[in-house]
């Protein structure tokens, strides 16, 4: 069993550590009424206590479950927030997207950091991540948009053992019980997308990557063949999104 004190100590060690050597003392994020994004503030309320200020950015496309169970949290833990309705900068570009959904979502995740990188200025504050290991290795998120950020404490954690630490940090009931979204839009499901539970992906990621096992090995495990060459396609095509530009080399000589 995963000893999560042990987890959280680190994770609040990793936290305190960083922004100390970046020299800034004050955190931001984006509170979304998500799993992830509730965990790193409990994570940061900890770690920080009233330096911490989330913001939560909700567009037309947002349920008001989200804002309720966001609001929620922090009112149980004493978490300083502020809202920022995002709609009007959505209307104003959305009428040239012709009703695509991915598009509207993509767009609506970099306003919403271009907001809190704002928001870091105004408050000279560090944009904290809240993407975790599943999402990152699958590319599910959007460059630029919520998998920005200065540091990332749960980067390292798969989504299905989220749900045992989110459990241990006293992470809502409603926030504990809701589907995986990323409320992009109306009726937005990440397993609908992803076509299997995110219990089923982690399995099969956590042998791929964590234990180096090949196709050859997975299938002898009966393992679905169509679900391995998803992750092992969407781990190739995504790659680029947790690496630095690449800036090309010139030879002055």
């Amino acid at each position: 069993m995963t000893n999560w004190n042990k987890i959280k100590k680190q994770l609040i060690l990793f936290l305190k550590t960083h922004s100390t050597n970046i020299g800034i003392k004050n955190v931001t994020l984006g509170l979304s009424g998500g799993l992830d994004s509730a965990l790193v503030a409990l994570l940061c309320k900890e770690a920080f206590g009233d330096q911490l200020k989330c913001t939560l950015m909700p567009s037309l496309f947002s349920s008001q479950s989200s804002i309720d169970d966001a609001k929620e949290l922090c009112e149980k833990f004493k978490i300083r927030f502020e809202v920022i309705d995002i709609s009007p900068l959505i209307k104003a570009y959305i009428k040239n997207m012709n009703d695509d959904k991915l598009r509207i979502g993509n767009y609506s995740a970099r306003m919403r950091m271009s907001i809190l990188y704002d928001i870091s200025a105004r408050d000279k504050s560090l944009v904290i991540g809240t993407s975790n290991k599943s999402e990152i290795l699958l590319g599910y998120g959007t460059i630029f948009g919520d998998i920005a950020c200065a540091i990332n404490p749960i980067g390292n954690i798969y989504k299905s053992d989220e749900y045992d630490f989110a459990k241990y940090m006293g992470v809502t009931q409603n926030i504990l019980n809701k589907a995986p979204s990323a409320d992009l839009w109306e009726g937005q499901s990440d397993e609908k997308e992803l076509g299997y539970t995110y219990e089923q992906i982690d399995e099969v990621l956590k042998l791929l990557v964590d234990k180096k096992k090949s196709k050859v090995e997975l299938l002898n495990l009966n393992i679905d063949e169509n679900l391995i060459d998803m992750l092992i396609n969407k781990i190739q095509i995504n790659a680029f999104k947790g690496k630095v530009p690449i800036i090309a080399d010139i030879n002055w000589s």
